[in-house]
């Protein structure tokens, strides 16, 4: 937590603005993330929505916000009917792979865990008072078992999408959970049994059958966070058709706006081409680990890029922040080593130099999240604490050790020092090459300082040329571009 008197800004989607945020109820939060669909594993896009809302809730609570956090399980759509229809054995068993795979993922990601992770079949009953809720007001009508949503009941529909609704066409309806993004016509809540259904559905006053995808939001939102709540959460892909469902059927239910601020990452690309299932680049996790389970390196990436800005997933963007990684937390074992225990300093120049780097962090988190230029007042620190961390004394390395661990309680990109752990030492040799490269530098002799930095690069050693002079870092000796390399173009 820290102390704070700024007020803090959130882009929100519908406004199409940044807007104070406060919430409802003074000093606490409660937020919806819309989770994983689990008829498969997530891949890197779905994480950065993950990883968008993780770092929203851990800068609340650095502020001093209690927050309350549900992310949903959607455990029965078309897609997972479909796949449950192809497979021998239940829709639990088939679902139950990808759950375990996603909390792992979670879990290898230090993601800070929600308060409520709900799946959408053990809140059918919920769903089917909703729905009649709906029918009772009119908003909602049956067709052969079948129970749409009538956008005609709800006259702004369309306006937080702002998307031009003139043209729609009136009784028109699709039962699809996937459509064009352009339609607009009424919407599935209650999906009537089709022998392609299998054992895949519930009893209920309209029939036998199966919930729509977008009235579970409403449903597991709700049931957990009240009918208004303070933020949702989700990606760019998610405003339309999907949010723009959820507040229909949620506000024509209740007659109260479902979530004060509407929030919304942008996309991942991979090397330079959008990631869809045609062109076979929905990477997941596992083909983008650089060595075992650590996933650091993408997270750094991840949560240091402002979320509204479209990130291009490439080798040379990994390598950058695997290295921007190393060195930080090279630094904060160093600092961890030399403070002991030994009381953060409250006064001198490092005190003042902390100051300014912890008001640089909030003033950039504070303006909608803007990671970068937060990592840019971090660095601002860390560049002269490099130099001076040999000559610190414990309660000057404390402070500032401290301070990285406010920034880490946020962003999650530090890795735990090992007691007693040593740096290793860069050995003689590359060391003599890093002087030597430096020397062809100076004396313009670029073809031997580029053949030193390919020779380095080599054995594992980044270099990255600074005014203070060069700076080495170590990488993976594994190439983390390995699992992009089959999605590059014309290869």
């Amino acid at each position: 937590m820290v102390d704070n008197p700024q007020a803090i800004l959130l882009y929100d989607t519908p406004s199409r603005s940044k807007r104070v945020f406060e919430p409802l109820q003074p000093g606490k939060v409660k937020m919806y993330s819309c989770g994983p669909t689990v008829w498969n594993h997530a891949h890197i896009g779905n994480y950065r929505s993950f990883l968008f809302s993780d770092v929203l809730k851990r800068y609340l609570r650095y502020r001093g916000f209690e927050v309350e956090q549900v992310m949903n399980l959607t455990d029965v759509d078309d897609r997972i009917v479909e796949q449950v229809s192809s497979h021998e054995g239940t829709l639990e068993e088939y679902v139950e792979t990808y759950i375990d795979g996603f909390f792992e993922d979670l879990d290898a990601l230090k993601f800070d865990r929600a308060d409520f992770y709900p799946r959408a079949t053990a809140h059918v009953p919920e769903m089917v008072e909703l729905i009649q809720r709906l029918v009772d007001k009119g908003a909602a009508y049956e067709r052969a078992g079948s129970v749409y949503f009538s956008i005609s009941a709800f006259p702004s529909y369309g306006e937080f999408a702002h998307l031009d609704a003139r043209g729609r066409r009136a009784g028109v309806r699709v039962d699809s959970d996937d459509y064009d993004k352009d339609d607009v016509r009424d919407f599935v809540l209650w999906k009537a049994w089709t022998e392609a259904d299998g054992e895949v559905a519930w009893d209920s006053p309209f029939g036998r059958g199966r919930p729509g995808w977008h009235i579970e939001c409403s449903c597991m939102s709700m049931k957990y966070l009240g009918e208004t709540f303070d933020i949702h959460t989700g990606g760019l892909d998610l405003v339309f058709p999907h949010h723009q469902n959820e507040i229909a059927q949620s506000e024509a239910a209740t007659g109260k706006p479902l979530a004060r601020y509407w929030m919304h990452n942008a996309f991942v690309d991979v090397e330079g081409l959008k990631m869809s299932k045609s062109l076979g680049n929905e990477l997941n996790l596992k083909e983008i680990a650089t060595s075992g389970p650590d996933l650091g390196g993408y997270r750094y990436l991840i949560v240091t890029s402002h979320y509204r800005t479209a990130l291009n997933v490439s080798r040379e963007a990994l390598d950058a922040a695997i290295s921007a990684r190393q060195r930080i937390n090279r630094l904060y074992g160093r600092l961890y080593r030399t403070r002991a225990a030994a009381p953060p300093a409250s006064s001198g120049l490092w005190a003042q130099q902390v100051q300014a780097g912890r008001q640089g962090f909030c003033t950039a988190m504070d303006d909608d999240l803007n990671v970068p230029r937060a990592m840019a007042a971090v660095f601002g620190l860390a560049n002269p604490a490099e130099k001076a961390v040999d000559s610190m004394d414990e309660s000057d390395a404390a402070i500032v050790a401290v301070f990285l661990e406010e920034v880490d309680s946020v962003l999650g990109i530090l890795d735990e020092p090992e007691e007693g752990a040593v740096e290793p030492e860069l050995p003689e040799e590359l060391r003599a090459m890093i002087e030597e490269r430096q020397q062809a530098r100076k004396a313009k002799d670029w073809e031997t300082a580029d053949r030193l930095r390919d020779a380095l690069s080599e054995a594992g050693i980044e270099v990255e040329d600074t005014p203070e002079g060069p700076k080495w870092s170590r990488r993976s000796q594994e190439d983390v571009g390995q699992a992009l390399n089959r999605f590059r173009p014309n290869e």
